[in-house]
């Protein structure tokens, strides 16, 4: 027997279950008149009555609910059956791309953990930032900072909230932190605004001394790290150095207003990986804040 056509029967199918072509048309992006043609075609092509016309509704036939059983199971097994194969193997790599300074001075040195905790899977780190192609570039997640807008049909799970402040080299200012205005406010030119958006979260100002943009924000929490002046540090990517002492935080940290997201192109409820790394992401980021003291700074810092 010549199938139907599979088109006529998805239509067909959301048509029975919601007992009304319009509704079937608004959950298929269709027109109402595209739901009737597509019908119309199926019991053309079956030869046999499916619906009913009458008071200005639509009821199954007979043998409509008897065709409506059969392609329920047919597209909950199809449903099914496509989810199992977009499931990566059990022993593929976990292909993480993520922002350089974070990946460096945050992630990597926690890697060694994740591995501990979960042997089984590997993580492919590749440090990148702002949009990606996830199928062109082999991508399953990315951890991304939300200033940029990502396509919203990505799966977007929120991580940590960023939190920023000044860092310095330990005894930079002064024992009383008079040594503020002398010492050269650095900026990057990959967070042009981060001295603006701290003052205006801190309620505090930047010291009086401009000094050089560097390229990357990784290379104005280098230059900081030397001696030479004051950056906006993030508490994630400065908590191992403040912790060891190789840069300070003197007016702590406060929320800047964006968020770190682990982005993926399927649901996390499709990839074990994907979720236990989110998981174990979640925890370390909190640990870190926790460490670094984040919200346990000043809050008005003007000076």
């Amino acid at each position: 027997m010549k199938l139907p056509p599979l088109n006529a029967l998805r239509v067909f199918d959301a048509a029975a279950r919601h007992q009304a072509f319009g509704k079937a048309a608004e959950e298929l992006n269709v027109t109402h008149g595209a739901v009737s043609r597509q019908i119309r075609l199926l019991e053309d092509s079956l030869g046999m009555r499916l619906f009913e016309r009458r008071n200005r509704g639509v009821f199954l036939t007979d043998r409509g609910g008897q065709l409506h059983e059969l392609t329920r199971a047919l597209f909950e097994q199809l449903a099914t059956g496509l989810a199992r194969l977009r499931q990566p193997a059990p022993d593929a790599p976990l292909v993480l791309s993520c922002e350089p300074t974070i990946a460096m001075m945050w992630l990597i040195p926690r890697l060694p953990d994740f591995q501990r905790l979960h042997p089984a899977v590997q993580v492919h780190l590749y440090a990148a930032g702002g949009p990606l192609d996830f199928a062109a570039q082999g991508v399953d997640v990315a951890l991304r900072r939300n200033d940029f807008e990502w396509d919203a049909a990505l799966h977007a799970e929120r991580v940590c909230e960023e939190w920023t402040g000044p860092v310095c080299r330990p005894g930079l200012l002064g024992p009383a932190g008079e040594g503020w205005d002398g010492a050269p406010a650095l900026g990057s030119a990959t967070r042009p605004q981060a001295w603006r958006q701290w003052s205006q979260a801190a309620g505090g100002r930047p010291p009086r001394r401009a000094g050089p943009a560097y390229e990357h924000f990784y290379l104005s929490l280098q230059a900081a790290a030397a001696g030479l002046g004051v950056a906006i540090g993030s508490a994630l990517m400065a908590c191992d150095a403040v912790r060891d002492r190789r840069l300070e935080a003197p007016r702590g940290f406060v929320r800047d207003g964006s968020a770190y997201f682990l982005l993926s192109p399927r649901p996390y409820a499709e990839d074990p990986r994907a979720r236990v790394f989110l998981q174990w992401l979640r925890r370390e980021a909190a640990e870190s804040l926790r460490q670094s003291g984040a919200g346990a700074g000043h809050q008005s810092v003007a000076s």
